[in-house]
């Protein structure tokens, strides 16, 4: 048997419309973890909303908003008092102050702001200065930042000082008298170090960092190599303007996930469950568009084989086979490429390796999967379909050579198209499930007609 989680949510709204006192409904919410809160106040009412706002504390509230939508987060920010909603983004983690602002109503976000301590205000700013794409986007200004030339005690000292602000303490990061980031130093380190020994001998000069204005698709991948819970953002002066948590690292490659995702799909971006129908079209119709014009060349192309058709109308029973078998291979090696080319230190023997790689897979694949229609088709042509044994084994092994011939350029399709577009700069990822299948309709058709009209047309006379 599952054991079934329990629902907390429903259980913190019990408590919500329970007759408890203020001060009994923030003792017992501090039992529950800030992800059930987060998810007690997506179910809420804006009455229990604003209940839950006025007992709990700026801490208990701050946590619970880091697990909210930015949508749903702005929303609740809105539904404070000014002053109450200045004091949450005050303790919000600055990358996400930041996001929730952009989406709070102008007239509201600037009320807030201003509300803001100059501290606040200005680090929010600087978050806000970078583009979505940018890792700065992303950075938090909570960190702990020391001279390299400090003893160990006064390193501890400077420790517990900035702890006061600032909760990120598994790593210290050390700057020289020009305030340039020199390397990190383990909070371990600094606690088990003798008060004798010298702390540049426990600083780490080959620290993982990247700038700010470098496009977090480009970094994330070395993001991703480190397993520090903590990495400097730097700005062109070499100075730290802030770090990336390890929760920032994941949110980023879930974000980098979907957005891939979407474009597989053939969409310009995600959606979600509550956008509205205009930005879901206006997402959608641009490549659907593109891909209608490539229908109709396919289209185009079927008509020239009319001939054929209409001599062979029997080959026309099988066609989706060759069609559908061809989209999903190069829809496989599609996924593949565009997964390998995450990489960016790709060098051009790995490329010709995968292309190679990929094109014999569907080598392999075509030769199992055309020998098993060879035998099956047959079959079915002689036992369903009354054919005689040759004509009925000249049609499959038609089909079957199709189907090798149209997989093997499937798979190399599916691996060239993305490397094409990532050798003209445009990300591979909008080379989409879609676009691969159209194009593979149109070689899958060229394919089996052209064979029908060689093989059994002109050689074996079968019309």
């Amino acid at each position: 048997m599952t054991e079934v989680k329990p629902l907390y949510s429903d259980q913190i709204i019990a408590i919500l419309k329970g007759n408890y006192s203020p001060k009994v409904i923030h003792d017992k919410l501090e039992d529950y973890h800030a992800n059930d809160i987060a998810e007690a106040l997506e179910e809420s009412d804006v009455f229990l909303r604003r209940k839950l706002y006025r007992v709990c504390d700026i801490i208990m509230l701050s946590e619970a908003f880091e697990y909210l939508d930015e949508d749903f987060a702005a929303g609740c920010l809105s539904e404070m008092d000014i002053r109450k909603a200045a004091s949450l983004v005050s303790e919000l983690e600055t990358d996400t102050a930041a996001s929730v602002l952009k989406e709070v109503p102008k007239e509201k976000r600037e009320l807030i702001i201003d509300a803001l301590d100059a501290e606040a205000r200005i680090d929010i700013a600087l978050i806000a200065s970078y583009d979505e794409d940018e890792i700065g986007s992303r950075m938090t200004a909570n960190f702990i930042v020391i001279n390299y030339k400090l003893t160990i005690k006064q390193a501890m000292r400077e420790l517990v000082s900035q702890a006061r602000e600032n909760d990120n303490i598994s790593t210290l990061f050390v700057v020289d008298d020009n305030d340039e980031f020199y390397g990190a130093l383990d909070l371990k380190d600094l606690i088990t170090a003798k008060s004798d020994e010298i702390l540049e001998e426990l600083i780490v000069t080959s620290f993982p960092y990247v700038y700010g204005n470098e496009k977090i698709d480009e970094c994330i991948e070395r993001l991703k190599d480190y397993s520090e819970e903590l990495i400097p953002v730097l700005d062109n002066n070499n100075k730290i303007l802030g770090v990336i948590t390890s929760q920032n690292i994941i949110e980023v490659v879930d974000d980098e996930m979907g957005e891939d995702y979407a474009r597989l799909a053939g969409l310009i971006a995600e959606e979600d469950l509550k956008e509205p129908l205009k930005q879901s079209l206006a997402k959608r119709m641009p490549w659907l568009l593109a891909l209608l014009a490539l229908g109709m060349i396919v289209s185009t192309v079927v008509g020239a084989f009319e001939h054929v058709i209409a001599q062979l109308t029997l080959i026309m029973a099988f066609q989706s086979l060759i069609l559908d078998m061809a989209g999903n291979v190069g829809t496989q090696s599609l996924a593949v490429t565009i997964r390998v080319l995450t990489d960016e230190n790709l060098t051009f023997k790995q490329k010709a390796g995968l292309v190679f790689k990929e094109t014999r897979v569907g080598i392999c694949v075509g030769v199992i999967l055309g020998i098993l229609s060879f035998v099956f088709v047959g079959a079915y042509l002689i036992l369903v379909k009354s054919q005689t044994p040759m004509n009925a084994f000249a049609i499959s092994g038609c089909i079957g050579v199709a189907l090798m011939i149209a997989m093997l350029i499937s798979s190399a399709l599916g691996t060239l198209i993305p490397l094409f577009f990532k050798k003209i700069k445009v990300d591979p990822a909008v080379a989409s499930g879609p676009l691969i299948t159209t194009v593979n309709d149109l070689v899958a058709v060229v394919t089996y007609y052209g064979l029908a009209w060689i093989l059994l047309l002109n050689v074996l006379h079968l019309g």
